[in-house]
């Protein structure tokens, strides 16, 4: 049965933002999506005290913004504007539904519950006796992290410029714990190129991209599966394409590569290796790039000791917060690779992002929003 009514766990004002943020549809590349996001987020942040700056993107806004603080170096908080969902979601399998603790929507959990609290908590201290967080803090909420952020990881970086620590807004692990340290990531895409003949009257005269390709492919998985590489390697090819007709012999075909690593050394010969591939047949052509990547990130002592401090904070909120590792990639890793300190995982607990059954749970939203409070109020 829905249940509409705001549970005690969490601020009304906090599912009503919820709610206002996921009915606005916003998946990667649609412009005026995110616009209309950054648009009610300019002015809740603007009514905190920030100061707000737009960066034009070929695929929408990126938004900036200043909250001034009691000491110099800023805190950063990075979050991002975009889902994976397309528009039309919202009105068909995954429409906005609150069935008691549990909120659901395109994007409720990854990540528009992380831009509330983000929102709530500056919002909480701009009500408060001193009106500035314990730092200045500088938000930075790009429209591109579900594509691999390739039009706003250096304005990620930019923003990063003396920053005492980095926090980041995504979805925790299942228990609620942070992540401290991620997988690095990369798209390669591989174009191939050949010669179309007819596949009976004149297959002499042809080179078959679609075959170059798929040797290319048994080559790839060689590369990802070297036993003298440093760590484990996950490789997905998760797009393949090419040909028209089976009594034409293709003269395109193309692969896009998502590939997963622990250690920067691994990463580095693995993307080399895959930069170095030559065409295995006379006449065909290849072309590896990289569409777009993001480093690794290890967990370092600044990372943990910014753990810990967390940790103490949520104790005295009678909270218990614990750090560890996370396969998938996101903005942090840009901080993170940087030396910054860095965690990640400040969302609400939850679960199935990127799936129909994508939902966070309110109280944990409530939880959060008191801990980034007061997070925000005393590093």
């Amino acid at each position: 049965m829905r249940n509409d009514a705001a549970p005690t766990a969490v601020d009304h004002d906090a599912l009503e933002l919820l709610r206002a943020l996921v009915e606005i549809e916003s998946p990667s590349g649609d412009a005026a999506g995110v616009g209309r996001i950054g648009a009610v987020l300019r002015e809740r942040l603007e009514g905190a005290g920030a100061s707000v700056e737009a960066h034009a993107s070929p695929l929408g806004e990126h938004l900036v913004a200043e909250v001034p603080g009691r000491n110099a170096a800023p805190l950063l908080l990075i979050g991002h504007l975009d889902t994976v969902w397309p528009v039309g979601t919202l009105a068909g399998d995954v429409p906005w539904r609150v069935e008691g603790d549990v909120v659901r929507g395109p994007g409720a959990y990854d990540m528009k519950s992380g831009l509330v609290i983000m929102v709530r908590a500056l919002e909480r201290i701009a009500h408060t006796r001193s009106r500035q967080p314990a730092r200045p803090v500088r938000l930075v909420l790009v429209c591109d992290e579900e594509l691999g952020s390739p039009h706003s990881a250096d304005l990620v970086r930019e923003c990063a410029a003396g920053a005492r620590a980095a926090l980041g807004f995504e979805s925790p692990h299942p228990d609620g714990a942070l992540k401290v340290g991620r997988r690095g990531s990369a798209r390669v895409a591989i174009e191939v190129g050949g010669r179309a003949a007819h596949a009976a009257l004149d297959p002499e005269a042809g080179v078959s991209a679609i075959d170059e390709l798929v040797d290319q492919l048994l080559r790839v998985r060689e590369i990802v599966a070297d036993p003298a590489l440093v760590s484990h390697v996950l490789c997905n090819v998760g797009t393949i394409s090419g040909g028209g007709r089976a009594n034409v012999i293709p003269d395109a075909a193309r692969a896009e590569l998502g590939l997963r690593f622990i250690d920067a050394e691994t990463e580095r010969a693995v993307l080399d290796s895959l930069a170095r591939l030559t065409p295995r047949r006379e006449g065909a052509t290849l072309d590896v790039a990289r569409v777009s990547g993001r480093p690794t990130w290890r967990a370092s002592d600044g990372d943990r000791m910014l753990t810990d401090k967390i940790a103490r904070v949520a104790a005295a909120l009678g909270q218990h917060v614990e750090g560890r590792p996370a396969a998938g990639g996101g903005d942090t890793n840009l901080t993170g690779a940087l030396g910054i300190p860095t965690v990640d995982g400040l969302g609400p607990r939850g679960g199935g992002a990127h799936a129909v059954h994508e939902h966070a749970l309110l109280s944990s939203l409530g939880e959060r929003i008191d801990l980034v409070t007061r997070l925000l109020t005393t590093l």
